[in-house]
């Protein structure tokens, strides 16, 4: 199955979810220059999904990137979002818009996007699978696999019902690894236990391994050594079986650090290891709320609650850190409405509207 990486020496992907933006529109010149830096650095694979950044992401792909450059120069990945489509009629003249958004005639690898029980029973309902089978003899994908975010037994029912997955896409971070929930190191299992090659998202947790807690920071600094973000992808890039980890990055110095420590990638040291061992202990005893600011519940709010942004003020005060509630935008918690649209797709499975009233009352006090 990793034929499907033949030829890629780099295991490091540039994910298009979280770019430099000016206000709500993509900054096209800053990430023209990240996207230039990243080829320029021998590194090749690019990420994104229709719904990224509400539709500017594959639009951000076509400028940046696919229109730029010949298409043998990148690998592009793309997601079959189960937001946007609810019968199998829906699915074909929704690709073809991605394809057109995007700018290519074919994806090289196409994911059936953050399955989860439920979500897996609607894409088998809807022949989701076997549309995107006919669509890669038809040379449109060239690699089907999935995007994860459940338990490992519904993993494992997956890839026995579909075996022509070639790949797998979980959420993996030294944070996550023994979690109960996330259950990152037994979903890696069962991709090695069918022999799947693993792409690794959320390396950072959407930022919360780089911004960490004061007790935290302090023991990174006695390595005196790389950056909280180098760490925490370096260990998800050491496990065999990972071939790609994607980071999202918004600027070009968060681009050139990574680009710096992957170039000529070393897994993490003994020293290096237990000093995460110890980062780790210290993060899961701050009751954080474990949200990785994909935004993915904003999308579908109907009363546009920024739901990350109270959670990351929320954590921000709890370790001790400065938070403004009058920079949040949009519509205040208690407008919402309890109709669960945001617990449906939030793949991290937090049961937001009852935080959303602790962050509320917690950030006001």
């Amino acid at each position: 199955m990793d034929t499907c990486f033949a030829g890629m020496e780099r295991n490091f992907g540039f994910g298009f979810m979280r770019l430099p933006m000016i206000g709500e529109e993509v900054d096209i010149t800053q990430t023209k220059k990240m996207v230039d830096r990243f080829l320029e650095s021998g590194f090749c694979y690019f990420d994104t999904a229709h719904g990224y950044l509400n539709g500017k992401s594959e639009l951000a792909i076509r400028e940046c990137l696919t229109s730029r450059y010949p298409r043998e120069r990148y690998i592009l990945t793309n997601k079959l979002s189960g937001t946007y489509f609810k019968t199998q009629e829906d699915i074909r003249p929704l690709f073809q818009t991605q394809l057109e958004a995007c700018g290519v005639s074919y994806f090289d690898f196409y994911l059936m996007h953050a399955l989860n029980r439920a979500r897996f029973q609607e894409f088998r309902q809807a022949r989701a699978f076997e549309t995107a089978l006919e669509l890669k003899q038809e040379g449109k994908i060239k690699h089907l696999g999935i995007s994860f975010h459940d338990s490992p037994d519904v993993l494992e029912e997956i890839l026995q019902e579909y075996p022509q997955i070639e790949v797998v896409q979980i959420q993996f971070n030294y944070v996550d690894f023994e979690d109960e929930k996330v259950a990152s190191r037994k979903c890696y299992e069962v991709c090695r236990k069918y022999h799947k090659p693993v792409i690794v998202m959320e390396p950072v947790k959407g930022g919360a391994l780089v911004n960490l807690p004061e007790a935290a920071q302090k023991i990174f600094d006695r390595l005196h050594g790389g950056s909280n973000a180098s760490y925490a992808i370096r260990f998800a890039a050491g496990f065999e079986g990972i071939r790609m980890v994607l980071s999202g990055m918004s600027t070009l110095e968060q681009l050139e650090d990574n680009i710096s420590f992957m170039q000529e990638f070393q897994p993490l040291t003994p020293q290096e290891q237990q000093t995460v061992e110890a980062v780790c202990a210290i993060f899961r005893n701050q009751e954080l709320i474990p949200c990785t600011n994909c935004r993915y519940c904003t999308e579908v709010c109907p009363q546009e609650i920024a739901i990350p942004d109270w959670f990351t003020h929320l954590n921000a005060k709890r370790q001790g850190q400065p938070y403004a509630m009058d920079t949040i935008p949009g519509t205040v918690p208690s407008a919402c409405l309890k109709c669960g649209k945001c617990e449906e797709i939030c793949p991290q499975g937090l049961n937001i509207r009852q935080l959303l009233l602790v962050a509320s009352e917690e950030l006001r006090r």
